[in-house]
């Protein structure tokens, strides 16, 4: 046996193992999963707009315009003028003077970590933070402090102790996996008090919090204010890339300093197209973030029915926390025997013992199935152990 082999091995004995599965059509409220439909609860998708036909449109019209691709990074070939549209476009929905487009989420908070905070400097990372954020601290060389999660005593203790040293706190605004949002003025005034800068992650939070969708800095007030906003193009947005929100000055260092900037092809046209499209809709049509709002309590109050407990959530992400990887998997496998396709979540994403079912609610969501589908997961949960049985009626 291989050290290949042997290694995925161990990976199915720890209940580690991970295998695609097919999905036919687009990425809708259902979709046909290895032949068959079922509810889907688990797409980053939050308001359809990936299948809207507006933005299958832009992007095919973007690709016959502009090409299939970039080219090359935009410091070497030039900039696309859709490029800097978007870009244009994303600063002024988000309150800033400049942004910056990267080829994805990942890249994003890798490059801008790294480029923001170096040797003899410090970060400051709440330990839920999305694994990019954490391979970012690992990749800057950075002297890194993990703070408990959301614990403002806890950040303030360690700023103290480390004060003299430039330092950079980095947050989610949306907690992807605990659907809750990080407390960002309490943030925003630790980093004002001790010299540091702040950096928000929305990748969860644009188009799905704040007004119009504007994300988790909008929604406390603090547009402009906080140092770097980060967000995707591949969730609410419906298309595929990542962009970086600061200052003129700010945006002009990262073009210099973000290494996945600088070394990779930009987004292809197609992709910017359509993102262009998306941010147009969701600003045209603001009444789907309230829709992803309500089914997003529509599906926390019929899980409560069931006595599952979608924990601190208060977005969109309603994660259901039953303990190891084998129960998670066994939740998932019998909700989906039910028609209903939640992921189940496991180390490395998550914590050991804190593994869950994660459903994601989208605008396009019928009420009455997000109802049905509370009830389902249910019934899962009670057919693998998790739950007591119900009685009967009378």
């Amino acid at each position: 046996m291989t050290d290949v082999a042997e290694r995925l091995e161990e990976l199915r004995e720890c209940g580690l193992y991970r295998q695609l599965r097919l999905i036919e059509g687009p990425q809708g409220p259902s979709v046909t999963l290895d032949g068959c439909p079922v509810l889907l609860l688990c797409s980053n998708n939050y308001l359809g707009l990936a299948d809207r036909a507006e933005v299958r449109e832009a992007a095919a019209e973007a690709a016959l315009r502009w090409g299939a691709g970039a080219g090359a990074s935009r410091l070497i070939s030039g900039t696309m003028e859709p490029h800097r549209q978007l870009e244009e476009r994303l600063a002024a929905f988000k309150g800033y003077e400049a942004a910056l487009l990267l080829g994805s989420g990942y890249l994003a908070n890798t490059g801008l970590v790294a480029a923001l905070a170096g040797r003899n400097e410090v970060i400051f990372s709440d330990e839920l933070n999305h694994a990019s954020i954490v391979d970012g601290c690992r990749l800057s060389r950075a002297e890194t402090f993990v703070y408990r999660h959301a614990d403002l005593e806890h950040l303030a203790w360690a700023l103290y102790h480390q004060r003299g040293k430039p330092a950079l706190i980095v947050t989610d605004g949306v907690f992807s996996m605990d659907g809750d949002v990080a407390p960002l003025p309490e943030l925003l005034e630790l980093a004002r008090r001790h010299g540091a800068r702040l950096m928000v992650d929305e990748a969860h939070a644009t188009g799905a919090i704040g007004p119009g969708g504007r994300g988790s800095v909008s929604a406390a007030g603090l547009s402009g204010e906080v140092d770097v906003v980060v967000g995707t193009l591949g969730k609410a947005l419906g298309s595929y890339g990542a962009y970086a929100c600061a200052s003129a000055e700010t945006v002009d260092f990262l073009v210099n300093t973000a290494r996945p900037f600088i070394f990779s092809t930009a987004p292809p046209p197609s992709a910017v197209g359509a993102a262009i499209a998306a941010l147009e809709l969701l600003e045209a049509e603001p009444e789907l973030v309230e829709r992803l709002q309500a089914n997003a309590e529509t599906l926390r109050s019929a899980l409560a029915s069931e006595d599952l407990d979608a924990g601190p959530s208060r977005t969109q992400v309603v994660p259901i926390q039953v303990g190891n990887a084998e129960a998670a998997m066994s939740l998932c496998e019998a909700t989906l025997r039910r028609g209903v396709f939640a992921q189940g979540i496991r180390p490395p994403t998550v914590p050991e013992d804190s593994c869950r079912l994660r459903c994601t609610v989208m605008a396009t969501h019928r009420r009455e199935d997000l109802i049905a589908a509370g009830r389902q997961i249910g019934a899962a949960a009670r057919e693998v152990g998790l739950l007591e049985e119900q009685p009967l009626a009378a």
